[in-house]
């Protein structure tokens, strides 16, 4: 039995959720070489709530998903997207007790797109995880539909 945990949806909510850019550190000749503590960092923008619908709508390409097997999945992700709001307005920068409260969340959100996915389109879902994220970073760059 397969308990791997929600990473397409976790993957997503992180991606929309903590900036992907890396910060490069300034090069500054004769700079001080003394260190100061960092500043906290910002709160994480909230999630929108149009990344639940996109990431059904590729769902339902992708496996083929009934209309109301859609309507159920979109539900899913909708409630998804709104705990993790509330988990980020909860915790504020501490990251540590955020990603604990995301793991919980998308742990309860695999469980309920297991009962309402068939096992074929759940282990076609296991497979096609990567893919369906690559699809959702081109929608949110604009790259797609």
């Amino acid at each position: 039995m397969r308990s791997a945990p929600f990473f397409l949806a976790l993957a997503l909510l992180m991606a929309t959720t903590f900036s992907c850019a890396r910060r490069k550190k300034a090069n500054i000749p004769n700079a001080p070489t003394t260190t100061t503590a960092a500043p906290a960092p910002a709160p994480a923008a909230p999630v929108e709530r149009r990344a639940a619908r996109d990431l059904t709508d590729v769902m339902t390409d992708e496996l083929k998903l009934l209309p109301d097997q859609q309507v159920k999945v979109r539900a899913i992700l909708t409630s998804t997207v709104e705990q993790v709001n509330e988990a980020q307005k909860k915790h504020g920068a501490d990251r540590t007790a955020l990603m604990t409260d995301l793991k919980a969340i998308n742990a309860r959100s695999e469980g309920q797109l297991k009962q309402v996915l068939t096992p074929t389109q759940y282990q076609q879902y296991q497979t096609k995880k990567r893919a369906m994220q690559a699809e959702m970073q081109s929608r949110k760059s604009g790259g797609g539909r």
